[in-house]
């Protein structure tokens, strides 16, 4: 054990001077809570995993303090000066520090990230979002809804007319917004350029055709910085300003990358994909952290936009608490997790303006309404991952929220009557669960939902004698 590094029940850790997090830890057999939690402290802070002889009184201040154990399960709290972080809002700093080495430590087995609290005095080195659904909405004149989007599928190999073609189908039949899927890039058989121009020919003319605005989100996400950047400023010389989000592979592109984006981009939605985060966030993963967690982490380093989680309605793993948990981190301004309480406010939390805006947050009142003022910006969440027509209403019980993007592909494009019929039966179904009819009944005189009813529903019941078929005989 570090001794140094363990002080139970300090009270000082709640003074606004202390990033707070919780970890789930184990070590070798017979080793305690206490003890391994200890050693992740001293890693993750000033130390090693021996006593440093050349610490100074001022090093040892800025030792993070393990404050409180629960030896039954597994937890350890741990608070970190945040004057060790960099000065300038740097979020993977903060990764670094907590994140960087523990998870690698032969003496930890178990070493899970589940919650993190940021005190206001912190909040305020850090931007948060800046442009933000809200934003999004008045461009797009959508009220009240959600903001039904597309993943372009098949997932990469359309050239770029032929992509362009399948977002006009998109839009035609009602969508909003349509995202490059995460890997698309600058392939040579769609060159980045080419396709640019060709979203921006469809979009002109679906606009013209309906009266209405559409959004599309490209993938910056390159080599390099430079290329990111170049890559940026063409979409920007090409299309119409709020015509278009910057969408940045958060995690294999980097927070360098996102924070970039933000900074030099104050005017444009910057869409977070979470492509790889899977390794390390689900619940069976020993190591890693939440959804929770980096959604967190995406807020404060400024996200307009976060993939969250189909709450275990879709094809992807996470338990409808903690994609709920996630997606109220995202757009509250008070949100609360299994150990901390996050108040996104660079103001005390006895000011009594804050406590007010929180009430009428709490009743229900439009986080827009509520202004601005001193508080870090939401973060949309973006859904997708299996969801389509037939979904859309048992997703919006679970989710609690109609302030969210959602990006269907399959759900959409695999229509039997094709994208554009596939994204008038979304908006149907929206008005289905909206006007609290049976999908069903609904349905009746609506060709596009009646055939999506029928189609994944015989989708589902195939799935399952598929997967009743391929297990093994024992």
């Amino acid at each position: 054990m570090q001794q140094q590094y363990i002080q139970i029940g300090n009270q000082d850790v709640f003074n606004g001077q202390y990033l707070l997090a919780v970890f789930k830890v184990k070590g070798k057999e017979g080793v305690t809570v206490e003890d391994i939690a200890s050693e992740v402290a001293a890693e993750s802070s000033t130390g090693s995993n021996v006593k440093i002889k050349i610490s100074t009184p001022f090093s040892e201040s800025l030792n993070a303090i393990v404050y409180r154990v629960d030896e039954e399960q597994n937890l350890a709290w741990i608070a970190y000066p945040w004057r060790i972080f960099d000065r300038g809002g740097n979020v993977q700093n903060i990764i670094t520090f907590l994140a960087g080495n523990v998870f690698g430590m032969s003496s930890v087995k178990v070493c899970k990230l589940l919650d993190v609290y940021f005190p206001p005095q912190m909040l305020v080195q850090y931007e948060g979002p800046s442009y933000t659904i809200d934003d999004m909405r008045k461009y797009l004149g959508v009220e009240k809804r959600p903001v039904f989007g597309t993943i372009v599928k098949p997932k990469i190999g359309l050239t770029s007319s032929e992509y362009a073609e399948v977002c006009y189908d998109f839009w035609s039949g009602g969508g909003d917004f349509v995202k490059n899927d995460e890997p698309q890039a600058d392939q040579d058989f769609a060159p980045f350029e080419f396709m640019v121009r060709d979203v921006r020919l469809a979009m002109d003319r679906v606009e013209e055709e309906t009266g209405k605005t559409k959004v599309h989100s490209f993938n910056i996400s390159s080599a390099d910085f430079d290329t990111m950047i170049k890559r940026a400023d063409l979409i920007q010389s090409i299309m119409k300003p709020g015509s278009y989000a910057f969408l940045v592979d958060g995690i294999t592109a980097g927070w360098m990358a996102v924070q970039t984006v933000r900074r030099r981009y104050p005017d444009v939605f910057l869409h977070f994909h979470r492509a790889g985060h899977g390794a390390f966030t689900r619940e069976e993963a020993p190591f890693g952290f939440t959804v929770p967690v980096l959604t967190k982490f995406a807020r404060l380093a400024g996200a307009s936009g976060i993939h969250t989680g189909t709450a275990a309605v879709g094809k992807m793993a996470g338990s409808p608490k903690e994609d709920v948990m996630a997606a109220n981190h995202a757009l509250r301004l008070f949100s609360k997790g299994d150990f901390f309480n996050q108040v996104w406010s660079e103001i005390p939390g006895k000011d009594m303006d804050l406590v007010n805006a929180i009430k009428k947050e709490q009743e229900g009142e439009d986080y827009a309404d509520l202004g601005y003022w001193r508080i870090t910006k939401k973060t949309a969440p973006i859904v997708s991952g299996g969801l389509n027509p037939t979904l859309i209403g048992k997703f919006l019980d679970v989710i609690g929220t109609q302030d969210f993007i959602t990006t269907m592909g399959g759900g959409v494009h695999s229509h039997p009557m094709g994208t554009k019929a596939g994204a008038t039966a979304v908006l149907q179904a929206y008005e289905a669960w909206k006007q609290k009819i049976p999908l069903e009944e609904y349905a009746l005189d609506k060709e596009e939902l009646r055939a999506a009813i029928e189609f994944y529903g015989k989708k589902k019941v195939e799935s399952t004698t598929e997967a009743d078929e391929d297990k093994p005989i024992i």
